[in-house]
Parts: C-alpha cells; structure tokens; sequence
C-alpha cells in the first residue's frame, strides 16, 4: 500500500490524499478502515501544520544589514609588521 499526498506550495485548493494497494487482497470493510483512519491522521496533521508568518517591520525593511567585524588576522598593506 502507498499514500500519496499531492505536494502543492501554490495555495490552490488540493486534492485529496489517494490510497493504492499494491500487494493483497483486502476486504471492502479493512478497505474502509484504512481509509477513515489515514483520512482522519491526514486531517488532522493538516490542521496543526501552522507556519509562523515572520513580522517584518517598517524599520527592519530598510534597515541595512550590518557589517562583518574585521579580521584582525589577516595582515594588509605596511602595518603587516
């Protein structure tokens, strides 16, 4: 058996997960058992799947980055005594 989950970043509304046995010979009742309880642990996983959206200020934004301390051990030009 195999789960395959579609895998859309775009935020368009997905398809379902779909289920395909591969080996076997299931019975309707364990096929809809398995479907129901993979349905539900997929509903559920989808729901607490929350991304934090990072809150970028105003002063962030233009902000510069700042500069990378020196590196003292590198020597350069006449004070490389």
């Amino acid at each position: 058996m195999s789960v395959h989950a579609p895998e859309d970043g775009s935020g368009e509304a997905q398809r379902p997960p779909t289920i395909e046995i591969t080996r076997g010979a299931a019975t309707e009742e364990e096929l809809a058992a398995l479907i129901a309880v993979v349905s539900d642990a997929y509903a559920q996983e989808a729901a607490e799947a929350v991304v934090e959206e990072p809150v970028v200020s105003a002063w962030m934004r233009t902000q510069r980055p700042l500069r990378r301390p020196l590196r003292r051990d590198i020597p350069w030009g006449r004070f490389a005594g």
